[in-house]
């Protein structure tokens, strides 16, 4: 792909930064230390630079990076995980791979350490393509990765310290930044929670039509298939490869979510599922009685539900030369890289890959990956290793294109190799050439991370640029018409941008650029040489320009005064403003045309519906509701785009590679779903803060804002997944751009997007062989380094039916489910959506009830694989989730739509089924349980009482419902007040000195933590529409619009019945 643009000039040698590794997080945003003041960051990145270890440093100790030359195996290992360091001295090459882990908080009275890592993501010059065309190719088992030494964490990875917070509400603006800092004693990881889930509508009694985007259902023909076998219990701790876990080390903060207990189907042996706890073997499935009156005579408390649980599961991705099934997405797990990437990157729905394409539509399963490249890792993990070949670049398939991986087998004593995705034989370049030992494996192979590790990332040479790397680019665009004036969202927004200014990557080379709009559009000259910056109008809104070429996007370093001093006055230069038009499709069109030449992100606050100027919309909804009688039908139009002005807009943006992300921050309908249209096509993102307030929610914006530009991120990305023969990518699903089919464009990529690949057989593979996956990510990173982030996953074969529902992935498979209902709610309406998502739930349990369940089974049972046995619960969650509610706003759903679409796997399942927890009795807490989190709730209004005081968190929203009969001494040490009444509904979360309180602001930072968000507090009462919302998230109560999860679980087995012959 040709990237347009001027070219710029090549940054002076030695103006990069050290090579930090994409793993590295920006300081504490894992812990979300969010709420520190900013002016106690330091401004540099301290620490020391690793040190280079010699060529004789032995495999996982401390190695220097692969650097250079083919010739000789290169220095094996993994890298130290020190901090940044301070400066950044000329190199002639690439900087040791210095990785923080995730940064902790400092210790009391010291100053936190700044944003340390800035880590991979950002893509930059673009080749045609990444490789050539996608070939499929045959696969053949890869050769086994050797053994290697690996050496638990020895001592706890590092907590926070300090002091509590004092309060966990919004600054006032004279102050930099809420202070929200994680609590004590707790460890960095980030496992993943839920969210809420919301009022569905009445399913039909019928079993709908099922569609093809959905899954088709099993066909009629029967298939064999061996009733599954149980399975032997896991083997004691004692006898895992992994020692113990150290103590205080590996105790997560409490995953409501337990993990699953199918273990693997392996040929010869098998294996444990690491984190298991011992006991005995799993049942192949779950039987319920159902009677065949139609009456339930389920126990409501035997159920499948969620479990909690506080283990870490210690997963190596490869044993026994076979893949090791994934621990589930939600569960908190720590990934020993053996070969196969570690599952946050790639993640498959069902891990052995069906060898007919009628295997997959007999299991009804979707076969699909979830792609998140830039995922997080946990902080005990090995980072990734950074691997430079030199000018030559790195070796790869002269057929398909793909990347040398650990699945590539050598012959001819290490002459030629055979790819293991098109089966081409390739030569052995000779700088690369190694002789081959008694093992058939190259001898060197334990000491190149390409060779052993199912992710690497390589150092791109010049054949992958068409101009040099884009500089960091950051241009902030503030709406400052009446209403947000009046709302305090200008302010807001101001005050944000002026904290995260220091977060900023501290290369030389990043930029920045500021405007404000309203009715006309305003540019400011930040040049250094003015005594103050300079206002530039644009009145044209229909035919927009740039008034200066340059001096409208600046260094950052020569503008930080300026820009400063600009975000404290613009609030107060707008605040007689009395327009109201908003011209958000000209002032967005004008920003890009600034930075046409660099690319880069574009972060717009946007508080009204645009009205004026190119792209200006009309408020649709209040025209849908005029005319109830084609509600159904209008409300499919309303989640569409209006017209196709923004989508060419941002397929423009796209071209030079210009990303945009909208916070929201309205009172009123804005449009999401056609202003969703440009952050979804540029790789961007929306935050919606609905209502906006001032008060409760300017805490929230900076922190999202802060997490927006300190994540590990990347530009001008290009990304494409290969596949073995019999095997081609179907589709890519997510925010991004695609100009040819077999590539994915994103101007940006962060460690929080997810990409969903679709896949199809286009040739029988064979049963025994291995189907290996390979995702290829281009992009540039934050210091204008192009890299390629290449993850490997290789799964085994299987004509087994059964062997495919023992190794389902649920959250992945809910996952595509969820994602794909998303896609279809603005083309489809409502009921037909939710038949479709409870049709592929009767589907794929009908098939394993009719071909795996054993013979002796009831006919008045209902089976549900024990991989698969919550996917009712879940499916149901999604019925009454907001998306597919049939009441609630039209905004609410498009945004709905929008989130869903790049949503991370760990995500997914919060997103429709929330966790709640009660905070009245936290003193009540077992000591000995060390999770900080107490246990979750059934959602289920039963488990409520009118004394207890509640809190239900999705990882956006956290609800505090407080009942009518809550104890005044309750109130007094969580709310500083003696009643109901007296608590605003404007709530801010403070904390007071008294154990309660702490215990709470403890929880809360936790769950901020493991979220890495802030959370939206919004405060419920019984009575009134707050406490309907909060009991409209009780998935398993049977509500106005939808069954009661026993009535689903006798819906479902009624439809599976009739299907039966």
């Amino acid at each position: 792909m040709t990237t347009p643009g001027g070219p710029r000039p090549r940054p002076r040698p030695g103006s990069y930064p050290p090579n930090y590794n994409p793993n590295a997080v920006a300081n504490n945003m894992q812990n979300l230390n969010i709420n520190q003041p900013n002016q106690q960051q330091s401004s540099n990145l301290g620490g020391v630079s690793a040190p280079r270890p010699s060529n004789t440093t032995p495999f996982g100790q401390q190695p220097p990076p692969f650097t250079g030359s083919r010739p000789g195996p290169p220095p094996p290992g993994a890298f130290p995980r020190g901090p940044a360091p301070p400066n950044f001295p000329p190199q002639a090459s690439f900087p040791p791979n210095t990785v923080s882990s995730r940064p902790t908080g400092p210790p009391p009275g010291s100053q936190p350490p700044t944003f340390a890592s800035r880590g991979p993501p950002p893509p930059g010059a673009l080749p045609s393509s990444i490789g050539g065309p996608v070939s499929p190719s045959p696969s053949g088992p890869g050769p086994r990765t050797g053994p290697f030494s690996y050496a638990p964490p020895t001592s706890a990875p590092p907590h926070m310290s300090g002091s509590g917070p004092v309060s966990n509400g919004p600054p006032a603006y004279a102050q930099s930044g809420p202070r929200f800092a994680p609590p004590m004693g707790t460890s960095m990881q980030r496992p993943s929670m839920g969210p809420p889930p919301s009022l569905s509508s009445g399913m039909s009694s019928q079993p709908p039509q099922m569609r093809a985007s959905f899954g088709s259902p099993p066909p009629g023909a029967p298939f064999s298939a061996g009733p599954p076998q149980n399975m032997p219990p896991p083997p004691p701790m004692g006898s895992s490869p992994f020692p113990a876990p150290v103590p205080g080390m590996l105790q997560s903060s409490g995953n409501p979510y337990g993990t699953q207990t199918w273990p693997p189907q392996q040929p010869q042996q098998q294996q444990p599922m690491f984190g298991m706890p011992p006991g005995g073997p799993p049942f192949p499935n779950q039987s319920m009685a159902l009677g065949q009156t139609g009456q339930s005579k389920i126990d409501p408390n035997q159920i499948p539900r969620l479990t909690s649980s506080s283990a870490v599961i210690l997963h190596e991705t490869r044993q026994g030369n076979q893949a090791n099934p994934p621990p589930p997405a939600t569960s908190d797990y720590i990934v020993k890289d053996t070969g196969n990437c570690s599952p946050r990157y790639i993640r498959c729905t069902i891990n052995q890959i069906p060898c007919t394409q009628e295997l997959v539509s007999t299991s009804a399963m979707q076969l699909a990956l979830l792609v998140q490249p830039l995922a997080l890792p946990h902080p005990s993990e090995e980072p990734i290793h950074v691997v430079d070949f030199g000018e030559s670049g790195p070796v790869r398939c002269s057929r398909c294109k793909g990347y040398v991986n650990p699945f590539v087998k050598f012959i001819d004593q290490g002459r030629r190799f055979i790819c293991n995705l098109c089966g081409f034989t390739d030569e052995t370049p000779r700088d690369y050439h190694c002789n081959l030992g008694p093992d058939g494996r190259r001898r060197d192979a334990d000491e190149r991370p390409e060779l052993c590790r199912g992710t690497v990332e390589f150092v791109a040479s010049k054949e992958y640029m068409v101009r040099d790397p884009m500089p960091a680019v950051f241009f902030f665009l503030i709406d400052v018409s009446m209403n947000a004036i009046q709302t305090g969202a200008t302010a807001a927004a101001c005050s944000a941008i002026n904290q995260v200014i220091a977060d900023l990557p501290k290369a030389p080379q990043t930029m920045v650029g500021i405007a404000t709009f309203d009715s006309t559009i305003h540019f400011y000259n930040l040049k250094r040489e003015l005594q103050q910056p300079l206002m530039l109008i644009v009145p044209d809104v229909q035919d927009v320009y740039t008034p200066l070429q340059s001096d409208v996007i600046v260094q950052l370093a020569e503008c930080r005064q300026h820009l400063e001093i600009l975000l404290e006055s613009i609030p107060t230069m707008f605040q007689s403003n009395r327009t109201a038009d908003s011209s958000f499709g000209a002032a967005v069109k004008a920003a890009f045309l600034a930075m046409k030449s660099t690319g880069g992100k574009l972060l717009v606050f946007q508080s009204v519906l645009p009205s004026i100027g190119i792209g200006s919309l009309s408020a649709r909804e209040a025209e849908g509701r005029s005319n109830m009688s084609a509600a159904e039908k209008e409300a499919n139009k309303l989640l569409q785009p209006v017209d196709k002005t923004l989508k060419t807009m941002a397929i423009e943006f796209a071209e030079y590679q210009v990303s945009v992300d909208l916070f929201i921050t309205t009172q009123s309908y804005v449009d999401i779903a056609s202003l969703s249209v440009i952050p979804k096509t540029t790789g961007g993102q929306i935050y919606y803060y609905h209502p906006f307030s001032a008060v409760s929610d300017t805490a929230k914006l900076y922190n999202d804002l802060r997490w927006n530009v300190t994540r590990p991120q990347g530009f001008e990305a290009v990304m494409r997944v290969r596949c073995s023969q019999g095997i081609q990518v179907q589709e890519y699903s997510g925010n991004f751009c695609k100009r040819i089919p077999t590539d994915v464009d994103l101007p940006a990529i962060d460690c929080d997007k997810t990409i969903m690949v679709t896949l199809k057989h286009d040739d029988k593979l064979h049963e025994g062989s291995e189907c290996a996956f390979q995702c290829a990510l281009l992009y540039t990173t934050v210091y204008g380094q192009r890299r390629i982030r290449v993850s490997t996953l290789s799964l085994s074969c299987t004509n087994m039916l059964s062997n495919l529902f023992r190794s389902a992935d649920l959250d992945t498979q809910f996952a595509c489910l969820l994602k794909q209902a998303a896609n279809e709610i603005p083309s489809a309406p409502l009921a037909q959506v939710r038949d479709q998502a409870t049709n592929v739930c009767i589907n794929i349990l009908y098939s394993y009830r009719k071909y795996c369940a054993t013979v002796t089974s009831s006919s008045g049972q209902l089976i549900l694989p024990e991989a698969l046995k919550l996917l009712p619960l879940y499916t149901l969650a999604l019925l009454k989730s907001t998306g597919l509610r049939s009441d609630g706003r039209i905004d609410d759903r498009s945004f709905w739509i929008s989130n869903v679409s790049p949503l991370p796997t760990p995500s997914v399942i919060p997103l429709v089924f929330p966790r709640m927890i009660a905070i009245h009795d936290l003193d009540d807490k077992d000591e000995s349980d060390d999770s900080i989190i107490p246990s979750h709730i059934p959602l289920s209004s039963e488990h409520i009482t009118d004394e207890g005081i509640y809190l239900l968190e999705n990882g956006e929203d956290c609800l505090i419902y407080v009942g009518n009969s809550a104890q005044p001494n309750i109130l007094q040490q969580l709310f500083g007040v003696s009643s109901l009444e007296e608590i605003s509904n404007q709530f801010v979360l403070q904390e007071f000195e008294n154990p309660l309180s702490k215990k709470l602001n403890a929880v809360v930072n936790e769950i901020r933590r493991q979220r890495c968000s802030y959370l939206r507090f919004k405060l419920c009462k019984k009575g009134d529409a707050s406490g309907m919302m909060f009991f409209s998230y009780m998935v398993e109560d049977k509500l106005s619009s939808g069954l009661s999860y026993v009535e689903y679980l006798v819906h479902i087995h009624r439809q599976i019945q009739s299907k039966m012959p």
